[in-house]
């Protein structure tokens, strides 16, 4: 930016002061302090204190100290100070306030933003690779995948984590959380830590917790906002949640909700990434079995709260995990899920999840191993047969549009899972035969409102043998509704 200053982490940055008298290094001490948040403290690395000399009496319970250095072409004699300041690389991120004190005189000085910095060794969602660097936090364009396991369809997604008033927003969002509501002093000095803050954002793009970004809708009534489909930006949804005094912006679902955070994640310094996963698992009980029973021959299911869906869409952040294993073996790429699905500490937010958990088994981790678990590895047991859940999970590959496949990275290769495979009937009877082929034709008339909103449909067929009739024939299969083709010819 060139109207804000906006720093990262660990990161010098110079800041020149031009003093009205010469600045006598044996003799003088400028003071400088920094504070974030209403209720600054030393003891919770919300304000820090530094000086030129250094002869600052802090507390030993002090954190997140700042410091400063004058830089070799500072020319004292003169009044003019160039200092390299260097945020603590354990600041809270958030905005703060500067001030100067020189013996009994005390200026303000600047108002900016500290970030996470993934280019800092010291910070803990540091990142090596320069390339993925600038895809995973600098890119502003990227792709969200939908459809099914079978037909992938990628859609273009503008992150634009850099447009105006960006920080001011997400900021903001930090600031509207139930945590700040309910103790701000405790809440910003946690934003040192990107497990915290990840976490907060999920329960913040979601309109079921107060104040929350995006309203979800899986219906086909939209009246009072758009349609799900029409958004293919972050930066209008958050603009429009910081105008209208943080109302929700209707309406969004996963890949939308994903979206969104993955600006904010980006914009804060966090690295991420949309990831997309196919057959995805909602286990609302937590036992690892998706539970779909079919009544009538399997023509029509019964009730049941666990559902698998065609698709769906979480972010990846990367980050350091010390508060789970000091060997690192946690670290990296991180689940957080920000659509409301299930509560989690008594709000609706999930994650962050070490992927190297879920692909583990350590379900005993938090945040929400357990219901992440399910939801690429669940057995999906139905009358008739089980389904292959978390398939083809995906995201973009760095540098180019290509779809890269990480579902090695979340599951153990099928037939090698540790977990059994339930059968709950003994049936005597097999699906279609391989060779019988049976045409389907839907007709448009009966079915247009329910196909035109819907990108995919289930189809399931019942066949009798009519010479055995105890010979009852079940298929099932997931359709993918394209939109037609249109020919437009100019004469």
């Amino acid at each position: 930016s060139v109207k804000e200053l906006i720093v990262r982490r660990g990161q010098p940055f110079k800041f020149t002061l031009k003093l009205a008298k010469p600045f006598k290094l044996a003799l003088d001490e400028l003071i400088m302090t920094v504070k974030t948040g209403d209720h600054p403290s030393e003891d919770l690395g919300t304000m820090s204190r530094f000086g030129v000399p250094d002869k600052v009496q802090r507390l030993p319970s002090a954190k997140a100290v700042w410091k400063a250095e004058l830089q070799r072409s500072t020319a004292p004699e003169t009044g003019i100070l160039t200092l390299s300041i260097t945020p603590s690389v354990d600041s809270p991120v958030g905005e703060y306030t500067m001030s100067a004190r020189l013996g009994e005189e005390e200026r303000a000085l600047a108002n900016l933003s500290v970030l996470f910095n993934p280019w800092c060794p010291g910070d803990v969602v540091f990142l090596p690779d320069e390339v993925e660097r600038k895809e995973y936090v600098m890119n502003e364009q990227g792709i969200i995948y939908k459809g099914v396991d079978n037909y992938i369809a990628p859609i273009h997604w503008d992150y634009g984590q850099f447009e105006q008033d960006m920080v001011n927003i997400c900021m903001k969002i930090l600031d509207c959380s139930m945590k700040h509501k309910q103790d701000p002093a405790k809440d910003v000095s946690a934003r040192c830590n990107p497990v915290y803050v990840s976490r907060v954002i999920t329960s913040m793009i979601n309109s079921e917790n107060e104040g929350g970004i995006l309203k979800g809708n899986w219906g086909n009534d939209f009246r009072g906002g758009v349609s799900p489909t029409h958004w293919s930006s972050s930066y209008p949804i958050l603009k429009n949640w910081f105008n209208a005094c943080f109302c929700s912006v209707k309406y969004g679902q996963c890949w939308v909700f994903s979206g969104v955070m993955c600006s904010v994640m980006r914009l804060l310094g966090i690295p991420c990434r949309v990831i997309t996963n196919y057959q995805s698992a909602h286990d609302t009980n937590k036992n690892l079995i998706i539970e779909t029973y079919f009544a009538d021959y399997g023509v029509r299911e019964k009730e049941s709260k666990d559902s698998v869906w065609n698709y769906h869409v979480w972010v990846e952040g990367w980050m350091k995990r010390p508060d789970l294993a000091k060997d690192g073996r946690y670290d990296g790429w991180q689940v957080l899920d920000p659509t409301p699905q299930e509560k989690s500490d008594g709000m609706f937010c999930c994650g962050p999840a070490p992927v190297s958990a879920i692909r583990n088994g350590d379900t005993h981790l938090k945040y929400d191993v357990p219901f992440l678990f399910a939801a690429v590895n669940a057995d999906c047991i139905t009358w008739l047969k089980d389904y292959r859940i978390g398939q083809s999970i995906s995201t973009k590959s760095v540098g180019t549009n290509r779809r890269m496949d990480i579902t090695d990275s979340y599951k153990q290769k099928e037939g090698g899972r540790f977990f059994h495979i339930y059968i709950y009937f003994l049936i005597h009877f097999f699906l279609f035969h391989p060779d019988l082929i049976i045409p389907i034709l839907v007709p448009y008339s009966r079915y247009q409102k329910l196909m035109i909103d819907c990108e995919s449909m289930n189809i399931s067929a019942m066949v009798t043998d009519q010479r055995k009739k105890n010979h009852v024939f079940l298929a099932e299969n997931r359709i993918v509704l394209m939109n037609p083709p249109i020919v437009i010819t100019v004469k």
